[in-house]
């Protein structure tokens, strides 16, 4: 699979899952995300995408400061429904990160391992998504600030134009690659910013 070189420079997600230990899926039961994982969950990369995977990676890094974070053990709340706007995309990669589904993961083990009853929509969160440790009740909230790293000005004439079936290869090619760049820019170059990404304990 052929993808962009700065899909590998995007930073990467390490968690400890118990059930992967449990099963010997994984030695010590550690698994690594990295971004590619991302877009093959969603079948694309966008600013949306990018925003999913730098909202998980930064509440997990503030809900866990000195330990490996444990996958199935966080609970995740989206202010809005699953069926507005990009919310489902974002819950896609949320859900794929963390293991955390409302009703449709994996049931356990004797009481263990159970990935329901951990992802939420429409809650009363004030950000974007509220991400909650299950053992100490720790919360952050975040938010995406996607207008603060603009795209090519040309976009929006590429993209009617790729659309509607009047762009050449040549065209299409280059509306991927702008699309790509601003992509670029939020997942690389603004990946620490708190401006773009913000943060607060709740």
């Amino acid at each position: 699979m052929r993808y962009p070189d700065f899909y590998d420079e995007a930073p990467r997600i390490t968690l400890y899952d118990p059930l992967a230990k449990f099963l010997g899926a994984a030695e010590g039961g550690i698994l690594e995300y990295r971004y590619i994982d991302a877009v093959k969950a969603a079948g694309h990369s966008c600013p949306t995408v990018a925003s999913a995977w730098l909202m998980t990676l930064r509440a997990l890094e503030a809900l866990y400061p000195k330990d490996i974070p444990e996958r199935g053990a966080i609970r995740a709340d989206f202010r809005h429904e699953s069926t507005s706007g990009v919310t489902g995309v974002i819950a896609n990669i949320v859900t794929l990160v963390t293991g955390a589904t409302h009703d449709t993961g994996f049931k356990g083990l004797a009481g263990r391992f159970d990935r329901r009853q951990l992802l939420f929509f429409n809650a009363e969160v004030r950000d974007e998504i509220r991400f909650t440790r299950r053992d100490s009740g720790a919360a952050v909230e975040v938010t995406a600030h996607l207008e603060r790293v603009p795209g090519d000005p040309r976009m929006g004439e590429l993209m009617a134009a790729c659309i509607t079936g009047r762009a050449t290869d040549e065209v299409q090619r280059e509306f991927g690659r702008l699309w790509q760049a601003r992509v670029r820019a939020i997942l690389v170059a603004h990946a620490d910013d708190p401006a773009v990404i913000a943060l607060r304990a709740v």
